[in-house]
């Protein structure tokens, strides 16, 4: 099964090029399409979910919109992705998530919706360097701002 994510907002190019996939495939094709005016006509869609899990759980490969968050927790599940730029966030800053993530091997950004089935294609046939999220070091800075703060009079 094919999974296709848009997030939170929409993504109405890419519903509609899964969406052209669906009707070319025998895959099951599911799509989430967030607030998106298209709504498929074959593939299974919803707008959103409370989770995403079971959706995770039954795909053999997401495509997904270049959301840090999504894209980040497709990996973390080793799951075979295809991600796209959505070109309509205002600073286009998912062309530089997605280039990141596609250098250090754990992903095929698609950077045009034509060529889709092609980078799904590719994404099936890639050895994919497994995703490791980096070390946090948050709790470090926040004990060291508390412990820095003046003492109460």
């Amino acid at each position: 099964m094919i999974f296709i994510t848009v997030g939170t907002t929409d993504f109405d190019a890419l519903v509609a090029a899964a969406d052209h996939l669906a009707a070319t495939t025998d895959e099951t094709v599911i799509i989430q399409i967030g607030h998106g005016q298209v709504e498929p006509q074959h593939a299974q869609w919803l707008r959103f979910a409370p989770s995403l899990d079971s959706y995770y759980a039954q795909a053999d490969l997401v495509v997904t919109h270049g959301g840090l968050g999504t894209v980040t927790e497709v990996l973390g599940r080793g799951l075979r992705l295809v991600g796209v730029s959505n070109p309509d966030r205002f600073d286009r800053h998912q062309d530089q998530i997605l280039q990141a993530f596609e250098e250090a091997g754990h992903l095929v950004w698609c950077r045009d919706l034509a060529d889709l089935p092609a980078a799904i294609e590719r994404a099936r046939r890639s050895q994919f360097t497994p995703y490791q999220p980096p070390l946090s070091h948050i709790h470090q800075v926040i004990d060291r701002f508390l412990r820095d703060l003046p003492s109460a009079p």
